[in-house]
């Protein structure tokens, strides 16, 4: 039972390989089954930390992983539509490109900083999350994304820019930071309230 979570994490690994595969061999109903891979990704990431929690097994380690491996499958998702909808990436070319340097920019400060990758699972960006599905999903079945896309790309944008501050305010690497509030707080040494839904 206790290795539940980290198999739900690796499930990720083998979901992001297959949409990869899936999209360079473009079999029959490869989208609908694609689409099926990046919603049972999610609910994956979902459920692991909170079945991590009510085991008593979760630790800096296991979300250390669970972020590594969230990466992988994104950018294997973002990969697979790309190489499936390419115009759509070069119609947006800046505002992606902005989006994946903000993402880079967490993760070089946290390692300049900390010498550990980011690991704030902060709940602005687990909605982000679910706006970036949707997009990826719309991306996947049309091959384009307006009102969507700018939604995702905005949110993406202002969630990133809070992961940043809490890098820049907190002394320490800490995981599961719930807002940039939370990361003062822990600054000044004060215990920190964390839900059980969303973070440990």
């Amino acid at each position: 039972m206790k290795k539940i979570p980290l198999l739900l994490i690796l499930s990720r690994v083998l979901f992001g390989i297959i949409i990869i595969a899936l999209s360079l061999i473009q079999c029959l109903y490869f989208r609908n089954i694609i689409i099926i891979l990046m919603i049972l990704g999610l609910l994956s990431d979902i459920f692991d930390g909170i079945i991590a929690r009510r085991l008593n097994v979760s630790s800096p380690m296991l979300r250390r992983l669970d972020s590594g491996v969230d990466q992988f499958f994104w950018l294997s998702i973002v990969a697979g539509c790309y190489i499936t909808c390419p115009q759509f990436f070069k119609d947006n070319l800046l505002k992606i490109s902005l989006l994946v340097a903000m993402e880079a920019g967490c993760y070089a400060i946290s390692y300049i900083r900390f010498g550990k990758e980011v690991a704030t699972h902060a709940i602005s960006s687990k909605f982000w999350t679910l706006v970036l599905l949707a997009t990826m999903i719309q991306v996947t079945v049309s091959c384009s994304s307006v009102i969507l896309f700018n939604i995702c790309f905005y949110l993406g944008i202002a969630t990133r820019m809070e992961i940043i501050g809490m890098l820049l305010i907190i002394k320490e690497w800490t995981n599961d930071i719930p807002t940039i509030y939370h990361a003062f707080l822990i600054r000044s040494g004060k215990e920190i309230t964390r839900h059980k839904l969303f973070n440990g």
